[in-house]
C-alpha cells in the first residue's frame, strides 16, 4: 500500500541536499536583486532641477500640480510670481527660485 511508513516519513525533518541548498540560494539572490532594483527605481529621481531650473509642486484644483521651468521661463516665473498664484501661495515658488539662484518678485 501507499500509506506504509508514511507516519515515519512525515515525522522526520526534511533533508536538504546540495541541489536544494543551491536552488534556495538562487531564489534568495533573485528576490534580493528584484527588491534592490525596485528600491533604486523608486528612490532615483530623473527630474531633478539643474542649474537655472525651478521645479515646484503645489496644490491645484485637481490635486497636486508640478511646475518645471528652465532658463528664460524660470526667470520670468520668479520675477512675476503673481502670474502663477498657486505656486506662490505656500512659498514653494520662492524657495525654488532661491535654490536656483534667481531673484524673486518685482
Amino acid at each position: 500500500m501507499i500509506m506504509i511508513d508514511r507516519s515515519r516519513r512525515l515525522a522526520e525533518p526534511l533533508r536538504w541536499g546540495r541541489r536544494e541548498k543551491a536552488g534556495a540560494a538562487v531564489v534568495a539572490a533573485l528576490v534580493l536583486a528584484v527588491v534592490g532594483l525596485a528600491v533604486f527605481a523608486f528612490t532615483g529621481s530623473s527630474s531633478r532641477s539643474g542649474a537655472g531650473c525651478i521645479e515646484v509642486t503645489f496644490a491645484s484644483t485637481l490635486g497636486g500640480a508640478n511646475l518645471h521651468a528652465c532658463g528664460r521661463r524660470a526667470r520670468e516665473l520668479c520675477a512675476s510670481p503673481q502670474s502663477n498664484p498657486g505656486a506662490a501661495a505656500e512659498g514653494a515658488l520662492r524657495a525654488a527660485c532661491r535654490h536656483a539662484g534667481l531673484p524673486y518678485g518685482p
